[in-house]
């Protein structure tokens, strides 16, 4: 049967409201993401570490834990997209449970904030500085315990014997009336985390204002990194931009016998070394539209410390243009080095550490742009921490989720992909012979791939 053509151009059909008897969701895969984060132990682990002096009768930590990742999973970027799951009456029959309205997250957030602490970190800098982070009080410290032992339960499905840790900074742009000025120019926060490449899980993670240089007391971030990772990693390695290009952070990673590549700063007299290498010491790297790369190794001693530092070596890498540009006679190469304490062709080395680009950078691009880390709930600044801390840890989830239970044409997927995918399947929820039952929708076997998903996820909680 075929429908003609309205001659208006509408729609053949008309909108028809029902009251909301709580039989139906369109969020049918989402409890995957509780189911995730229960079979790995995480609600017990912010239950031992997360404890707040005030709470809702109704909620416990943990179970507000829970709805901020389910909120940031399903796409919620602000406080008020919980009234939008929290009505949806479905769904909460599938959770057991409630979701917090906006007023109970947001008090929820501001038990992360101490304001004392934050004057105490002011009232401590040194003549003339203005940069500085505050300490964070024992709900957000226990917060990120909880998301080592939740990256270390998922480590343990696997056999992970080498982990290369990225750590960076990204700037997220706010007009609140709070944030300060960044080195771009504009206004907000410059939080760092770092990622266990080779897991696809953050590992730690630091917020600061927007005016606290990336450089700042870089070590005390790498230390907490690396001693959250499984005591069956056995190889560890390193990759950092320019901002760890300090004495006490290379001190620090050779003591502990950690490979790294780190980006050297250009200054005056490397990039002296680097114009003075003979033509013939340079090796091709790429051909690119409007560049030459080349690549070398020089001898460059900035202190007294690296004279006496095993094995530190520098890796210059030469642009040029392949054609002079208009206006811009006269301009030569460009030069950019590495400092590493690893051994292997320069090549190699350099191809390494440019892999950060698709590691912690992608972290940060799925976070703000995915994960509601690009908008933050408001001026406090613990409570902004916390936030920013859940999307992380929301990333972790999703990352377990797609490693454990989804099949492989899922495994690399963004969580646009997932909520396409897996957690906007329509279900029907109805009460059987004691038995609480989702019928869902299948299409395109999403529903058979959601099912077979949440048995693997149970599969790994004990009897």
């Amino acid at each position: 049967m075929s429908l003609r053509r309205n001659v208006q151009g509408r729609l053949p059909f008309e909108y028809e409201v029902i009251k909301d008897e709580g039989t139906v969701t369109s969020y049918g895969g989402l409890p995957l993401v509780v189911d995730t984060m229960r079979s790995l132990g995480l609600d017990e682990s912010v239950r031992r570490h997360v404890e707040l002096g005030k709470r809702s009768r109704q909620f416990d930590e943990a179970s507000l834990v829970e709805a901020f990742v389910l909120l940031m999973a399903a796409g919620g970027d602000c406080l008020d997209d919980f009234k939008v799951l929290s009505e949806d009456r479905a769904l909460c029959r599938l959770l057991d449970r409630q979701l917090p309205s906006p007023e109970t997250a947001r008090k929820f957030l501001y038990e992360f904030h101490d304001d004392a602490l934050v004057e105490a970190a002011r009232a401590a800098l040194p003549a003339g500085e203005v940069a500085y982070v505050p300490e964070e009080n024992s709900a957000l410290r226990g917060l990120g315990q909880a998301n080592v032992e939740f990256v270390r339960a998922v480590a343990a499905r696997g056999r992970a014997k080498i982990a290369t840790v990225d750590i960076d900074a990204t700037i997220q742009e706010s007009h609140k009336r709070e944030a300060k000025a960044h080195y771009e120019g504009g206004r907000g926060y410059q939080p760092v985390a770092a990622l266990w490449a080779e897991a696809d899980l953050v590992l730690a993670d630091e917020f600061r204002d927007g005016n606290v240089p990336a450089g700042k007391d870089t070590v005390r971030l790498t230390e907490r990194a690396f001693a959250a990772l499984p005591a069956a990693v056995t190889e560890r390695r390193f990759r950092g931009d320019s901002a760890f290009y300090n004495e006490a952070e290379l001190k620090w990673l050779v003591s502990q016998s950690i490979e790294f590549t780190v980006s050297a700063d250009m200054g005056k007299e490397l990039r002296a070394l680097c114009q003075k290498v003979p033509q013939e010491a340079w090796q091709l790297f790429e051909e690119r539209g409007d560049e030459t790369v080349h690549l070398s190794e020089v001898e460059f001693y900035p202190g007294e410390w690296h004279k006496d530092a095993p094995a530190l070596r520098y890796l210059a890498i030469r642009f040029t243009p392949r054609q002079g540009k208009l206006f811009d006679e006269g301009a030569g190469p460009k030069y950019l080095a590495v400092v590493t304490n690893r051994a292997g062709a320069v090549e190699k080395l350099v191809r390494w550490h440019w892999e950060k680009a698709g590691t912690v950078e992608h972290l940060h691009d799925v976070t703000k742009n995915e994960l509601g880390a690009g908008v933050l709930p408001c001026g406090r600044f613990g409570a902004n921490a916390t936030w920013y801390r859940l999307a992380l840890m929301t990333y972790n989830v999703l990352s377990a989720l797609k490693s454990i239970a989804l099949p492989p044409s899922l495994q690399t997927a963004r969580p646009k992909r997932l909520r396409f995918q897996v957690f906007v399947i329509p279900a029907i929820v109805s009460q059987h012979a004691r038995r609480l039952i989702a019928r869902l929708v299948d299409r395109a076997m999403r529903a058979v791939e959601a099912v077979a998903a949440r048995h693997r996820l149970w599969a790994l909680r004990p009897a």
